[in-house]
């Protein structure tokens, strides 16, 4: 039985500082946390879960971001059907340079110069209509025009929408990894249903030192949507993985979080390409020498 914790908040931009701080908590296991915006401008949280959450470690950290005076989340069960797919029915297809990501209901609105990707998100984050994902798509739409990349990792792939992305546009195979299995089936499946399975490597490794990495490394270009915490931790181990000249695209961060995790991948020398802000979300775009 899946369940529901709800919290109603007065802004975006709150909303985001909650669901980054839940999604970055490992008291509460990286519950899957979505942001919505309600008709009266106010947003809500809500965080889908499995397991019984930590509900005192949940109410402590919504007190470290809203205040002392902050509301408790309210749970509730829902009926076992997949509810991100539902969710979708009412999501128009987004677009993001040549990119059009949709849903089956969308199917007809590809036209023929969209390199079209269909998603289902089962229970994985990722369908484009987060400012995230459409930054990555965006930064991997400019890097495939300037150069041809034969060593690709997609970390954290979520609903597999970017190793798809990359593997339709460049017909370039693609290692796609997730700590999350569920996140890795639906990767996979959406990989077959878009027509490169065969391009789609898809993996549950939870860090660099898995053997897939080993083997497949080094890498000329990772696209990490993450996190902002796990991109600083992930920065040494990530760049001992690169190739010379590699370059990396990540996401997932609030615009303020940008300063820590750029100073955290100069530090293994790296340099600042572009930076995209977008929706209150950060897409960067770094660069190793040679």
């Amino acid at each position: 039985m899946t369940r529901l914790a709800t919290l109603p908040v007065p802004t975006e931009k709150i909303a985001n500082r909650l669901a980054e701080a839940i999604s970055d908590s490992d008291e509460l296991g990286w519950p899957t946390v979505a942001t919505t915006e309600q008709k009266d401008g106010s947003w809500t949280v809500e965080i889908y879960h499995e397991d019984a959450l930590d509900e005192a470690a949940l109410g402590a950290l919504t007190e470290a971001v809203l205040g002392p005076d902050a509301p408790a989340f309210i749970f509730t069960e829902l009926p076992d059907e997949n509810w991100v797919a539902k969710s979708l029915e009412g999501l128009k297809p987004v677009r993001a340079g040549r990119f059009l990501v949709h849903g089956s209901h969308d199917r007809d609105k590809a036209g023929i110069a969209d390199i079209a990707i269909e998603i289902e998100a089962g229970l994985a984050f990722g369908t484009g209509h987060h400012g995230t994902t459409a930054g990555c798509l965006l930064a991997i739409d400019a890097l495939g025009k300037a150069r041809r990349y034969a060593r690709i990792l997609d970390l954290g792939t979520g609903t597999g929408v970017l190793a798809i992305a990359m593997a339709k546009a460049w017909k370039r195979k693609v290692l796609a990894t997730d700590i999350d299995p569920v996140a890795v089936a639906v990767a996979h499946e959406n990989a077959r249903l878009n027509g490169v399975g065969p391009l789609v490597e898809t993996a549950v490794a939870a860090g660099f030192g898995h053997p897939v990495f080993t083997a497949r490394a080094p890498f000329d270009l990772v696209v990490a949507n993450i996190l902002a915490g796990p991109l600083v931790a992930l920065s040494a181990p990530l760049a001992r993985r690169l190739a010379p000249r590699a370059t990396v695209v990540l996401s997932g961060l609030l615009t303020e979080q940008g300063p820590r995790v750029v100073a955290a991948y100069r530090r293994q020398g790296l340099r600042l390409a572009r930076a995209d802000a977008r929706d209150g979300w950060l897409t960067l775009v770094l660069e190793k020498g040679r």
